[in-house]
């Protein structure tokens, strides 16, 4: 595996022979459920849900441990017909994660005809291994109910998929496609500590956290021109974490939206972020955030790096 997380295979005594280990590389384009799919798979809050497409920027590691399989869950940005540096460098990721999959599991909104998006990650998705499995969750089936589903046009769109009816909102098949992921992973022992839930830095998480609040109060004013970076995270006692976190955006007039008059802006987003974030570090948290102008991140790569989105 070439997976940049992975740090060697955990070794237990104790499991079953027949147990099974493996990495799913969640894809489909923006906005069809994928995060909310995939934390209704783990159980828990690990990749963030927003209204607004392309809010998965970077690769997010779920790790779903039982006595009999340990699944690691790779959700990735949204595909789309790159547009600047940033789109390029998610669909670079997204290909990464395909090749890297042991299951590839495809997510589209069955609601909706294919469009050329769809077309597009077909065929990112045909350059899986030929031993890697590949999955189609057909999504927002209670939504077909009322338009009509397009589920067979998607099936023979990804012929090589096994497909599975599901509504990630609602819960429904989501049991059923649990257990066909079970069934597609290769057998093997665990890569990480059963306890051990994501890869992902905490700090990560709580930047995603501040993201999120801030798509979902300023969804309208905002586009995805922003970015957080936590600049600091200390443990002040064992009951209290400073956090200090940045607002990236491109322009002054972003910059005067999110923070408000008064900076009433800037303590909505901090008091919607708290309780996620608490939840997360597992102590109160005294969370400072504030907001700085970069102009034309996106198209630059050296601000790219700076803020995380490109490894090299």
């Amino acid at each position: 595996m070439s997976i940049d997380e992975y740090d060697g295979l955990y070794m237990d005594p104790d499991l079953p022979e027949n147990h099974r280990s493996g990495f799913v590389a969640v894809v489909g384009k923006p906005n069809v459920g994928k995060s909310t799919l995939m934390n209704a798979l783990l159980g828990e809050k690990l990749a963030i849900v927003t209204p607004r497409p392309q809010t998965t920027r970077e690769r997010q590691l779920g790790i779903l441990t039982t006595n009999v399989y340990q699944m690691v869950f790779i959700d990735t940005p949204g595909l789309t017909k790159p547009g600047n540096k940033l789109d390029e460098t998610m669909a670079e990721t997204v290909r990464e994660a395909i090749t890297d999959g042991d299951v590839v599991l495809v997510i589209v909104d069955a609601s909706h005809p294919p469009t050329r998006a769809d077309k597009i990650l077909a065929e990112a998705v045909s350059g899986a291994p030929q031993d890697a499995s590949v999955v189609l969750a057909l999504n927002k089936i209670d939504l077909a109910g009322e338009t009509g589903s397009h589920a067979a046009e998607y099936e023979d769109l990804f012929a090589r998929a096994d497909p599975v009816a599901v509504s990630a909102l609602e819960g429904t098949g989501v049991e059923e496609l649990h257990s066909l992921l079970i069934e597609r992973l290769p057998f093997g022992p665990r890569f990480y500590p059963a306890e051990q839930l994501t890869q992902t830095r905490l700090r990560d998480n709580v930047a995603e956290i501040v993201r999120e609040k801030l798509l979902l109060l300023y969804r309208d004013e905002v586009p995805h021109a922003a970015a957080v970076v936590v600049d600091e995270f200390t443990e002040r006692d064992e009951n209290m974490t400073y956090i200090s976190a940045t607002i990236y955006v491109e322009r002054d007039s972003q910059k005067g939206i999110i923070i408000g008059k008064g900076g009433s802006g800037l303590k909505k987003i901090g008091q919607a972020a708290r309780p996620d974030i608490e939840a997360v570090v597992g102590t109160r948290v005294y969370l400072e955030v504030w907001v700085k102008v970069l102009k034309n991140w996106r198209t630059d790569e050296n601000a790219l790096r700076r803020l995380g989105y490109r490894r090299s």
